[in-house]
This record gives C-alpha cells, sequence and structure tokens, in this order.
C-alpha cells in the first residue's frame, strides 16, 4: 500500500488526553503564556466520556490552578463528612477506629465528585483561555522527527475497513506537531506503551502494577442516603484468593458511587474480577443498602498501582509522561487525580521555560526532576510499601504492616521497612490452573447484581463493527493453544465488559472477540499471561460513553 499522504498542523504543545493532567496542563500553559498554541486530542466523543475515577478529589491540584474555584463553580460540591474504613467478614464487619488510621488516609477536607463532570468543566476553563480542544480524535500514530525524538502525532483516521485496508469513506487524519508532546491517556496508552519500550524509561525501576476498578452509580432510597459519607471496605469476598477492596461514596441526589478493586497480581486464574464485584454487593451491609434502588451506569478501568518505585522516566525527546500515563496513584488513598493535576502542572511549567529559552523536541529534564522531588514524590514515598506488603502478604498482616510504615513515614520523614520493591508484573503473577481451585460464583441475581452484558449497557460502549479489531494478538494461536490448557484462559473472567469469550465447538474451541463491548480498561493488556494482547486505540468517538463517572 502507497505511503498515507497526511496534512499537518503546527502548534507549541500538543496534548494527548482530555483526563485531569492533560487539561491541567493546557491551563497553566496558557496561563503562563497566553501567545502559546496549544491543542488537547480526546478519543472519546466528548470530554469526560472515557473518565472514570471512584473518586474522593484532593482539591490541591484544582486550587493550584484556580484559587477562586468555589466562585467559579467547578462541580466539586459534596464535602467529605464521615470516614469508615471495614474490614469485611462473609455475614459481618467491624469497622476500624480512625485515630488508628494515619493522617495522610484521612478523607476530611476532601470532596466526592464526578471526574467526568470535573473534567468537562475544565475543559470549559480550559477553551475560555483559548486552548483548543478536538474531542471524537483518537491518536493512533506517533510522529518521529529526524532526530529520534517525538514529533507529533496521527489523529483523526477513519474509516479502515476490518482488514486494515482503507475503505471507500476512508479519512487519514492529519499529523499534528509540536515543540513538545504531553501523553496523557491514561493507565497503559498505547502511545506511552510505545515510548516507554523505545527510549527504555522503565529501566532500573520496578515493573508498573495494576488494579482493575469497577464502578457502577445507584440511585437509592433517600431515607438511606447520607451525602458526603465515605467508606471504604477489604476483607470479603475475595479474602485468600486475592488482593483488593470496595468503595462506597455517597454523592449529591441521592446517588452513590459503588466500586470494587481487584489487584492484577492475583495468582488463581480461576478468579473472577467482575464476579467478585457482584458477590460484594450481597454482603448484608451493602445490600441493604441497595435495595429499592437502581444503578443507572457502570463502567470500568485500570488502575496503576506500582507507586513511587515504578514511575518511569516521565521525560523523553520531545515531550512527557503525565498522570497515570506515569503511575502517580496513592495507592492505600486511593487516589491519583490530584498527583495527575500536578503533574500537569509541572510539565507546563518545563515547558514553557524551555519554548521560551527558544528549545524545542528535548528532553524536559526540569518536569522529571520535579516529579522525583517535589510534592507529588512526597506524596508517593510515605506509602511505597503498602502496595508491596500487601503482594507478599496480603490482608490483616499486610494492612497492619502498612500503617505502621506510615504512621512513621509521616511522624519522621523515615520509612522504616526501607523500600520494599516489586518483583514481577502482573502477567508472570498468573498461576496455573491446575495448581489452584475452581471457584463457584452464584447466579446475579438482577437486581442487586448483574450479568455483565446487562451491565455493559449502562456503559453506554458503541463500537463502528466494521473498523479493524483493536485488541490484537500477536499469535492467534496462543488462546486456545497455551492459554486454555495452561491457564483455562482467563481472558474470559479478567475482563470487565465480556469482551473474551471460548466457544466450544465440539472438539475445536475458538477464541472470539467481541470488540464492540470494549469499554477500554486495558486489563487485558495487561493479565494476559503471555502478553500476547495488545490494545491500540479503535476509530476516534468509540467506547464508552460515561454520563457522570
Amino acid at each position: 500500500m502507497a505511503e498515507i499522504e497526511r496534512e499537518s498542523m503546527e502548534y507549541d504543545v500538543v496534548i494527548v488526553g482530555a483526563g485531569p493532567s492533560g487539561l491541567s496542563a493546557a491551563i497553566r500553559l496558557k496561563e503562563l503564556d497566553p501567545d502559546l498554541s496549544v491543542v488537547v486530542l480526546e478519543k472519546g466523543s466528548e470530554v469526560g466520556a472515557h473518565i472514570l475515577s471512584g473518586a474522593v478529589l484532593d482539591p490541591i491540584g484544582l486550587k493550584a490552578l484556580f484559587p477562586d474555584w468555589k466562585e467559579r463553580g467547578a462541580p466539586v460540591s459534596v464535602p467529605v463528612k464521615e470516614d469508615n474504613f471495614v474490614f469485611l467478614g462473609k455475614s459481618g464487619s467491624l469497622r476500624f477506629p480512625n485515630w488508628l488510621m494515619p493522617p495522610l488516609m484521612s478523607n476530611h477536607g476532601k470532596y466526592i465528585v464526578s471526574m467526568g463532570n470535573v473534567c468537562r468543566w475544565l475543559a470549559e476553563q480550559a477553551e475560555a483561555l483559548g486552548v483548543e480542544i478536538f474531542p471524537g480524535m483518537a491518536c493512533s500514530e506517533l510522529v518521529w522527527g529526524e532526530d529520534g525524538a517525538v514529533k507529533g502525532v496521527v489523529a483523526g483516521e477513519f474509516g479502515r475497513q476490518a482488514d486494515g485496508t482503507p475503505g471507500p469513506n476512508y479519512e487519514p487524519g492529519m499529523e499534528l506537531h509540536g515543540k513538545y508532546v504531553f501523553i496523557a491517556e491514561g493507565v497503559r496508552g498505547s502511545l506511552a506503551k510505545q515510548i516507554i519500550a523505545k527510549y527504555d524509561l522503565s529501566k532500573g525501576r520496578d515493573p508498573q502494577k495494576y488494579g482493575l476498578g469497577m464502578k457502577e452509580v445507584w440511585e437509592i432510597d433517600p431515607k438511606k442516603h447520607r451525602e458526603g459519607t465515605v467508606t471504604h471496605t477489604m476483607g470479603w469476598p475475595l479474602n485468600g484468593n486475592g488482593g483488593g477492596g470496595s468503595f462506597i461514596y455517597h454523592a449529591e441526589n441521592n446517588q452513590i458511587f459503588i466500586g470494587f478493586v481487584v489487584h492484577l497480581n492475583y495468582r488463581n486464574p480461576h478468579l473472577f474480577p467482575y464476579m467478585e464485584f457482584q458477590r460484594f454487593k450481597h454482603h448484608p451491609m451493602v445490600a441493604e443498602l441497595l435495595e429499592g434502588g437502581k444503578r443507572v451506569a457502570y463502567g470500568a478501568r485500570a488502575i496503576s498501582e506500582g507507586g513511587y518505585q515504578s514511575i518511569p522516566q516521565a521525560a523523553f525527546p520531545g515531550g512527557v509522561l503525565l498522570g497515570c500515563s506515569a503511575g502517580l496513584v496513592n495507592v492505600p488513598r486511593i487516589k491519583g487525580n490530584h498527583n495527575a493535576m500536578m503533574s500537569g502542572i509541572e510539565a507546563a511549567k518545563a515547558a514553557v521555560a524551555a519554548i521560551k529559552a527558544g528549545r524545542a523536541g528535548d528532553v524536559l529534564a526540569d518536569y522529571d526532576d520535579a516529579l522525583h522531588a517535589g510534592d507529588i514524590a512526597r506524596d508517593l514515598k510515605k506509602v511505597r510499601n503498602v502496595k508491596p506488603l500487601w503482594s507478599r502478604y496480603g490482608g490483616f498482616l499486610a494492612t497492619m504492616l502498612g500503617g505502621f510504615d506510615m504512621w512513621v513515614a509521616h511522624l519522621t520523614g523515615w520509612n522504616p521497612l526501607g523500600t520494599i520493591h516489586h518483583d514481577k508484573t502482573d502477567a508472570e503473577a498468573t498461576g496455573k490452573a491446575a495448581d489452584f481451585p475452581k471457584i463457584d460464583y452464584p447466579k446475579p441475581d438482577g437486581k442487586i447484581s448483574f450479568d455483565r452484558l446487562t451491565n455493559v449497557a449502562f456503559s453506554f460502549t458503541n463500537h463502528e463493527e466494521s473498523q479493524p479489531c483493536h485488541l490484537r494478538l500477536a499469535d492467534p494461536a496462543i488462546p486456545v493453544q497455551v492459554n486454555l490448557p495452561q491457564f483455562a484462559e482467563p481472558a474470559q473472567r479478567y475482563c470487565p465488559a465480556g469482551v473474551y469469550e471460548v466457544v466450544d465447538e465440539g472438539q475445536d474451541p475458538r477464541f472470539v472477540i467481541n470488540f464492540q463491548n470494549c469499554v477500554h480498561c486495558k486489563t487485558c493488556d495487561i493479565k494476559d499471561p503471555n502478553q500476547n494482547i495488545t490494545w491500540v486505540t479503535p476509530q476516534g468517538g468509540d467506547g464508552p460513553n460515561y454520563p457522570n463517572m
């Protein structure tokens, strides 16, 4: 096929992703230098369509952007009033006294928010400053300069047929070039993955670790609603099968945000994260809250959990990694949005200084230094041992050890356990099916718990079916010939949207990919034991259409 010719546009800064980090970067760039040309490219159908987070927001990043954020009408209006930490048994619960928890774990002074709506508001502020924002523009390729630096991206390619060839209505998209390119794709983004590999940005760092977060929005009985209440749980139903926990946030308008996180380093390939979430809702404490209510939205996404020791070098020739692309989540606090916003602000400062000095396309070392020595590093260093402790010991013992380490770090600035390292990827952690028992999951009742396909309908996901599948198999034979006999093909279970299934036709099983269901969580790219699946972006505007996640 002949090389595709594309028109190009030049900007000072090109930003991939209209999440909290990308939008914060765009805003600070224009605040520092209104004459800069800044563009934000978003693969979702609108800003916020692909944003999913818990979320309890630490407003530090918001305050840094707009000290008058309240007067500006930011959709951040539900302060945390009650903070609960609960250990669940099968039928009972034990609440941890708040005084036992390190102060950094407190949610007072924080806000229950829909990050989708926060991002929509941030986009309005950015556009008022002159930022150009283009939703529905997936960035499918990187553009490289002659010197090997990232020069830009290809965005807005539409109309490829299922075999990858251009169809009758093919649109080649455009190249958008920048003096610097900010990658703010979120967790395990396809461009970030290429950049990290090309420049070996993870050299000398621990492997990144991940969790799968699943979330439902419910409207509940007003008599049961307690606006501003935050509850986190651990324990049942996962127990010894894996690590994770839940959140229940009482938002406004009689809504609650209820979610479940499963750490993806679980060993038993029979584990079914989605069904663990559904089973969790039948705990007496939770079922009583949901009875008489209705689920109005569902979604899922991966969460970066490696912490400080897994952050790659975040500056590369021609650009930087922001937010979850760099892995800036504070795992025990279950918060990453504040660090994402702060990373965008730091990147903007570094880029403006470089452009004013006449530089372009080089490494913004000042940004990487700020990431590893500033507020973000101070936030993450204190908690750096919590996740590896969970991985090694699980449950109650890890919670006690992690709590001790955080308490000492809070009081003295010193972690008595030093730095505990992650030893393997989540894919490598997967054990052989024959070595673990199968897990019996109760059938969803259709009232409190639901099957995957029914729930996926509440993510409002849509993909144009004639395009190429955006879930690429390096070797199409591996799912049936290797993963099925060795691991009982875990893709059937770890995917929270029912994308993968093994269809058994007599003695000839087939691996089927229903990519139309994909909610872009990236779990398959992370957890496949042979790393055989690569997630790439589908055409722009496709995927979930989250209303207020």
